[in-house]
């Protein structure tokens, strides 16, 4: 459930926004039994949640969805082949800090330090602080996603790690302690951040953040890394949950759902399906949901059905997408 002060869902609102096919806010997301089942099972253990699936199948969307729901801050970093595990933790201007003592200018070091999500998730206290002591005066470092985050619970968070595929090999090893403990070392200031104890109520403590880490598969992680997160591929929805999740995205971004359009979604994800099939068979990538929505966009935008004989093309250009004009 939603907690006191947390933002209403927009569900009824209807803003379209055919712009930005690919939203990250986590209203449409439609969750199946066994992913609220992982994130449960994640909560519990205090473990990372790894979303293994095919690009496009909807793991971006799931940790803004769980804030969302929850009334919890949110947090993400998409992972580049640049990223670094520190990254995620913290950064030092050690630049700023080399010209201000040319300059003679007198900066306490924490002031170069500009605190990661994973420190915002842990410790949000004393990332507000930058690690310094009560008594020292700084400035407040800027709070990702600050616009919806000061209306959320200061209490727990949801982060994002997108992709960590996409990272050296070595990075996922770098957060083994960090993530395992729920501590880390701030080297320049020797600052030792520790995740915020819990609310002291009744009952066992509860897990105060929910780390969402996803893979595309590109890359294989280590085998550590893999013993230290609750693991799910993301299923491939049936006929059934891809007209849901059509109805969801189209009444909330697009602007309405009616009759017509639940029996177009119904027929392009049953030739969705079919392609799915075929693509295993030849060991192949099948369509993702994401082409699935795609499709279903464009034929309600241009007036094109299953039945057309503009579909054909369509369909290539959005669920096939042969590599070769003889594939």
């Amino acid at each position: 459930m939603t907690q006191p002060g947390a933002p209403e869902p927009l569900e009824n609102s209807h803003n379209p926004v055919v712009s930005a096919p690919d939203r990250r806010d986590g209203l449409a997301y439609v969750m199946p039994p066994e992913i609220d089942m992982a994130v449960s099972v994640a909560l519990a253990t205090g473990r990372p949640l790894l979303l293994r699936g095919v690009p496009g199948s909807g793991k971006s969307s799931l940790a803004a969805f769980v804030a969302r729901q929850r009334g919890w801050r949110y947090y993400e970093q998409v992972v580049t082949s640049r990223t670094q595990a520190r990254d995620l933790l913290w950064t030092f201007d050690s630049v700023r800090r080399l010209a201000d003592g040319q300059a003679k200018r007198v900066v306490d070091d924490v002031e170069y330090v500009q605190p990661g999500v994973l420190w915002w998730a842990l410790s949000r206290t004393t990332a507000l602080r930058r690690g310094a002591d009560p008594g020292i005066r700084i400035s407040n470092p800027p709070e990702p996603m600050a616009d919806i985050n000061t209306q959320r619970s200061p209490l727990d968070a949801v982060v994002l790690i997108d992709e960590i595929d996409k990272a050296d090999p070595d990075m996922p090893n770098g957060l083994l302690v960090p993530l395992g403990s729920n501590e880390f070392l701030v080297t320049e200031t020797n600052t030792l951040v520790r995740g915020d104890p819990s609310d002291g109520g009744p009952g066992p403590a509860r897990c105060r953040h929910l780390i969402v880490i996803t893979t595309n598969e590109e890359r294989d992680l280590p085998e550590a890394f893999l013993r230290r997160c609750v693991v799910i591929w993301l299923p491939h929805p049936d006929q059934t949950q891809l007209v849901d999740i059509a109805e969801k995205h189209l009444r909330i971004y697009d602007g309405g759902f009616d009759d017509n359009d639940r029996r177009l979604a119904s027929e392009i994800a049953a030739e969705l399906i079919k392609l799915r099939t075929e693509a295993r068979r030849q060991s192949i990538r099948a369509p993702s949901t994401a082409e699935f929505l795609d499709a279903l966009r464009a034929c309600r935008s241009l007036g094109v059905t299953v039945e057309s004989e503009t579909w054909s093309q369509l369909r290539n250009l959005t669920l096939v997408k042969p590599h070769r004009p003889d594939e």
